[in-house]
């Protein structure tokens, strides 16, 4: 007797067996979102459009002369938490005056884009406005070397920006 109560607890109807109850449940949640907005997009073709806030792509920047900003003071060396920027500061040339306003400049300026954060503090740390962040967010390579990007990859050329628009 107790046999034949559990044999018919699990017996099923012909609609559960066939599953159409699960399968059109499924087939409802498909049409719901066939029909709504899709939130993806077709990159590259397409761009994301960045928040002003975003923090991308670093650039050394220029001053109205043309000069380099940058004065080889190491303060957003320091500041990296990451430890991804490398600066090796020197005395500037009798024969590179012109480009640069003060006795010191950064001989070596290295940043590794693979160990940075994009947190800002090197932008924050700059005395002298020298470093920012762009919005630019589009640098890949296929080496490690190749992302660590020198002094003439990150410096503004003179009249315009590198690499980026505004």
């Amino acid at each position: 007797m107790a046999i034949e109560v559990i044999k018919n607890k699990w017996k099923m109807s012909l609609g559960e067996r066939l599953y159409i109850t699960p399968i059109w449940a499924g087939m409802r949640v498909t049409l719901r979102h066939l029909f709504m907005k899709k939130s993806t997009i077709p990159y590259p073709e397409q761009k994301v459009e960045v928040s002003p806030r975003w923090r991308g792509r670093h650039v050394l920047k220029r001053n109205e002369l043309g000069q380099e900003r940058c004065v080889g003071c190491q303060m957003c060396e320091l500041a990296c938490p990451a430890d991804a920027i490398y600066i090796e500061a020197a005395e500037v040339p009798a024969e590179k005056r012109h480009e640069h306003p003060t006795e010191r400049y950064a001989k070596v300026y290295d940043i590794d884009m693979l160990r940075c954060i994009f947190c800002g503090m090197c932008e924050e740390a700059c005395p002298e406005a020298a470093i920012f962040l762009t919005p630019y967010y589009e640098f890949v390579d296929d080496t490690r070397e190749k992302l660590i990007y020198n002094k003439e990859m990150l410096t503004e050329k003179t009249g315009g920006p590198i690499w980026y628009k505004e």
